[in-house]
């Protein structure tokens, strides 16, 4: 099983040495150049970002958490309105969402590119590194400045995060997208799955995810899964929304209820 200290911090070149270094100390993982090392899961810093890559594999099998190409937004906001449906938005009216699984932050993208706030929690440190790059490099373009605006990251482990929050800091929505294995889906998805797999373990997400997620959503929780797959712990949703290979599982919060 593969855990982050497996993970180095390598750069691409030598003007890339400083900042390289002082991720390597921030995410106390070790520090190599591309080439000074053996092949191995590594957060490679290159000029166009972060990219998680096992060194050896061509270059095209890394992931980058890219929220600024054209092309992304265009395909998000044209795959979004299962997920835009499924969080309760409507004309008008958009509910900040809390994303407990942020993984690659594409979902949460969708979201906040439609005009939701989002909080992107992550608990490994190279993946929420690499959502801070992403986001900075978003931050910084006009067509993407408003969707990362609405972008909040947190690295923590999303079960004790949601615990501490108070009252007033509780969101409407909980979304949730738990690793789940990616057979029949297209290889790309299947690399990116596999590196994260590499990345992180095969461990499941904790027991008790859904349970703090149902305490904390004002609203709503969504939880996203291969359309075939049994219900997040076997517990029965509100209602689904269903697509051709992926589907949400919606639990609605009742109003009546003391929190």
């Amino acid at each position: 099983m593969s855990s982050v200290s497996d993970c180095t911090v390598r750069y691409e070149h030598d003007a890339l040495r400083p900042a390289a270094e002082t991720l390597a100390i921030r995410l106390r993982l070790p520090l190599r150049s591309k080439e000074d090392a053996p092949p191995g899961l590594a957060l490679l810093l290159t000029a166009e970002g972060l990219e998680l890559r096992d060194i050896g594999q061509p270059r095209g099998d890394g992931i980058m958490v890219d929220f600024v190409s054209s092309q992304r937004l265009r395909q998000a906001s044209g795959a979004s309105e299962g997920l835009i449906r499924a969080v309760g938005a409507r004309r008008g009216q958009r509910p900040d969402v809390l994303d407990a699984t942020a993984g690659l932050g594409r979902d949460g993208a969708m979201l906040a590119w439609r005009g939701c706030r989002v909080t992107l929690v992550e608990r490994s440190p190279v993946l929420a590194a690499m959502l801070e790059d992403g986001l900075a490099r978003a931050a910084t373009r006009a067509a993407t400045a408003g969707m990362a605006s609405r972008l909040r990251l947190v690295s923590a482990d999303s079960v004790t995060f949601m615990r501490a929050l108070d009252a007033d800091e509780r969101p409407k929505v909980v979304y949730l997208d738990p690793m789940y294995p990616e057979k029949g889906r297209k290889a790309k998805s299947r690399k990116d799955m596999q590196l994260l797999q590499q990345l992180l373990g095969e461990d499941p997400e904790p027991p008790d995810l859904l349970e703090a997620a149902l305490a904390t959503a004002h609203n709503r929780v969504v939880v996203k899964r291969p359309r075939k797959a049994p219900a997040l712990q076997g517990l029965a949703p509100s209602h689904q929304i269903i697509g051709r290979s992926t589907r949400f599982d919606v639990y609605l919060i009742q109003p009546a209820r003391d929190r």
